[in-house]
């Protein structure tokens, strides 16, 4: 069996052991000097019944790669990833990674396949940190001691050469098997990946991977793992225009006037036709609140912030209404933005913002005082408390007779009520990250506190859906529900990587 091209590369061989054998030999000749990475061999090789001695040089793809984890100092004998996340973190970050929408798509089409392989499907994030790592039990129990588990982070300067982290350097899909590893802990290993880009900007947003013992070697893997890349994307396209739709519709009022238009957060500009109004751009560069944008015939524009994205108006000056963003769920600390700048608000404070954008209508002091302090709160410690507020807001934004706030309020708690009584379920449990101001005593706010996490969590039951299901249960307060699990167990198909999650945390719930 020949084992070198004619220009130094190793060509595949069939058997996964053998292959593994001469990655080995290629890999300790590169290291010790005998073959050069750019492609040379070492001179003088010799044939033995017709089989080169020398083992030839590595792909180009690989030796690119070595080069790159070497000059960041990985060492090929002892390396680990490091562990960048803990488990919060990592339900954190991927609730809010748009891979999340996808991956329903891509357990369907790659955990099935890796469990029969006896691998396991693994989905980072852009910079190699692993957020997903699904697949057979067996599997995963391998795995984790060498630090294939969510939370650790892959890039080729963390780990050296390896197919999540080649895939990102090279934005391309990639196999990586045995003793291409660059660190000698994974030449039992095999993996392969392909990136996935985002439709909207087309930078890469993280990669798709299927791992296993090297053994299990098949060549098709990449171009199994290189399609459900694409479906992932083609899903990506699909919920980018349904959200596009829905922010249109949410701001339509807005809209009216030549000159007009929503930005999204990456600044592609959207109106209800692209077509009908050419003095707008397609895309704004690096948006900003307050940026100024050319149109046509020399008119300038203006974007305003929005929760989504950004208004832009034609004209000099933004509009007079003021934009409040809020996110007071799952947090000791809220976070307060006016038209772009951050506001530090005290517990009181948020707690007094929260209650008047619950009820836009307004309140009067008697009012406010019950909502905030229970039936014997006084008036006069609700006047107080709104007039530190109007200082910090501006009475522009804090209006008086009745007590109501005068902006385009975007709060994430309002956001998870919409959500509801659109009866989007799934978008409903991904963003109730957490209890409102969780602590907070209002009686006000209790009350919304409970009643928001009573509806979901009904609404998520009573629809059946999975992946609501399953999202709620991943959230804090999912964590210890007792029939969610149950139901979830139930409702799981066979073979569901997420069955044996839950298996393991009914046991605990059991145990109490």
């Amino acid at each position: 069996m020949t084992f070198a091209a004619g220009d130094g590369s190793v060509q595949a061989v069939d058997d996964p052991v053998e292959r593994a054998r001469l990655l080995a030999r290629i890999r300790d000749a590169v290291l010790e000097g005998d073959v050069v990475l750019e492609g040379g061999v070492l001179e003088g090789g010799v044939l033995e019944g017709g089989v080169e001695k020398q083992p030839g040089a590595p792909r180009p793809v690989v030796s690119d790669s070595w080069h790159r984890s070497l000059a960041a100092h990985i060492d090929p004998d002892r390396a680990d990833p490091p562990q960048v996340f803990g488990r919060e973190e990592v339900w954190e970050i991927r609730r809010a990674h748009p891979l999340a929408e996808a991956l329903p798509l891509l357990r369907h089409a790659l955990v099935d396949i890796a469990d029969e392989a006896m691998h396991m499907m693994i989905v980072t994030d852009a910079d190699g940190h692993i957020l997903w790592c699904e697949g057979q039990a067996d599997v995963l129990r391998l795995a984790e001691p060498v630090g294939l588990t969510e939370g650790t982070r892959w890039a080729e300067n963390a780990i050296g050469t390896n197919a999540m982290g080649t895939a990102l350097a090279s934005g391309k899909p990639v196999q990586i098997h045995s003793a291409e590893h660059l660190v000698r802990t994974y030449h039992s290993w095999t993996c392969a990946a392909s990136p996935v880009r985002d439709p909207d900007t087309g930078c890469v947003i993280g990669v798709v991977d299927v791992t296993g013992p090297m053994r299990t070697f098949h060549p098709a893997t990449i171009t199994v793992v290189s399609a459900a890349a694409r479906l992932a994307e083609s899903q990506l396209q699909l919920q980018m225009v349904r959200r596009d739709e829905r922010l249109l519709r949410r701001y339509a009022q807005h809209l009216s006037g030549a000159g007009r238009a929503l930005v999204t957060p990456t600044g592609r500009v959207l109106t209800p036709d692209l077509d009908s109004d050419h003095t707008l751009p397609r895309r704004v560069d690096r948006p900003a609140p307050g940026l100024r944008v050319s149109l046509a015939g020399g008119v300038e524009g203006v974007l305003e912030p929005l929760a989504d994205g950004y208004l832009l108006t034609n004209g000099s000056r933004p509009s007079d209404v003021p934009y409040l963003r809020l996110t007071f769920l799952g947090t000791v600390r809220p976070k307060a933005q006016l038209s772009g700048r951050t506001l530090p608000l005290s517990q009181r404070h948020a707690e007094m913002v929260t209650l008047l954008a619950l009820h836009p209508d307004g309140l009067t002091a008697e009012q406010l005082a019950t909502e905030a302090y229970g039936e014997d709160g006084n008036p006069i410690t609700a006047r107080a408390e709104v007039h530190r507020l109007r200082v910090q807001l501006g009475a522009v934004v804090v209006r008086a007779k009745p007590y109501r706030l005068h902006a385009r309020v975007d709060a994430d708690f309002l956001a998870v009520r919409r959500a509801l009584r659109e009866g989007r379920i799934r978008d409903a449990a991904r963003a109730h990250r957490g209890p409102l101001l969780p602590r907070s005593e209002c009686p006000g706010i209790r009350e919304e506190r409970e009643h928001l996490q009573a509806t979901l969590r009904h609404a998520v039951l009573d629809r059946g859906d999975i992946e609501a299901q399953w999202t709620l249960a991943e959230s804090p307060q999912g964590l210890d529900d007792v029939e969610l699990t149950e139901r979830l167990l139930r409702a799981l198909p066979d073979g569901d990587p997420r069955w044996a999650i839950l298996v393991a945390r009914r046991e605990r719930l059991d145990r109490g």
